[in-house]
């Protein structure tokens, strides 16, 4: 989506900045607004452009005026990330802080292995990930300063028979962000871990049975809450830590015996 910059008639008025990408719905739209309404300059990434559209003018008409550039990207296509990024940190003015919330989770029967559907979850929630984390890491490392955020899930803490993939999609991104945390740390770079539990969007229709189901609202103040703390691991709600901690010292003879 082409947009001219709104934001070239205030040079002298300062913004933090911030890309979201996976932001036409869900978590990514309420963080998208959260930011906006916090006086950042935000660029929203998703693949729908008419809830791009939809959303900007939505954050327009709460505060009077544009804080959101929004584009047209699909995070699959990984070739077109370092010049969209270039392209997206010039409109934006710099950068201060990234996002990366997109993931699908397509329905997965207990007994099927298809690997179009795992490939997508793969494509999506781990590789667009590194893809447009690198792109932040090698500006904010030098720089010697930035945030980092990527949201997880706690579906990454174990494999489960649900849905294998989407397991291992969200535990190789807690280790690539636990990886980058390492690198960047040393450089005044922070790289939060966002591992909620059932959040009300489209991803939870998938969900076998849900419990603590929050708002997307209510995650996106708790992650931002998160982020600007400088954490490094950070649960949503804070009870699912607990959960984790029994689920992951189960022993797998048992674990593999539930069937979630």
């Amino acid at each position: 989506m082409s947009s001219t910059n709104p934001f070239t008639t205030r040079p002298l008025e300062p913004q933090p900045r911030a890309i979201v990408i996976g932001a036409s719905s869900g978590l990514g739209a309420a963080l998208v607004r959260r930011l906006a309404a916090q006086g950042y300059r935000v660029a929203a990434l998703a693949r729908r452009e008419a809830e791009l559209a939809a959303l900007r003018d939505q954050v327009t008409g709460a505060g009077g005026r544009s804080t959101v550039l929004p584009y047209v990207h699909d995070v699959t296509d990984t070739e077109l990330v370092p010049s969209l990024f270039d392209q997206v940190t010039q409109d934006l003015g710099g950068l201060d802080l990234i996002i990366y919330c997109a993931a699908v989770q397509p329905p997965v029967d207990l007994h099927e292995y298809n690997f179009k559907k795992d490939q997508a979850m793969l494509r999506t929630n781990l590789l667009g990930a590194v893809a447009w984390l690198n792109q932040a890491a090698i500006r904010f490392e030098r720089a010697k300063s930035g945030r980092i955020a990527g949201i997880s899930s706690i579906a990454g803490d174990r494999g489960r028979v649900g849905s294998p993939v989407y397991n291992t999609s969200k535990a190789g991104l807690d280790a690539y962000l636990e990886a980058l945390r390492n690198r960047l740390s040393r450089h005044g770079v922070a790289v939060t871990t966002v591992k909620p539990g059932f959040i009300d969007t489209e991803l939870l229709k998938n969900a076998p049975r849900t419990f603590w189901v929050i708002s997307p609202d209510e995650a996106a103040a708790q992650t931002l809450a998160a982020i600007n703390a400088r954490k490094q691991v950070v649960y949503v709600p804070p009870r699912w830590r607990l959960v984790s901690l029994v689920v992951r010292a189960m022993p797998s003879v048992i674990f593999r015996r539930l069937n979630f």
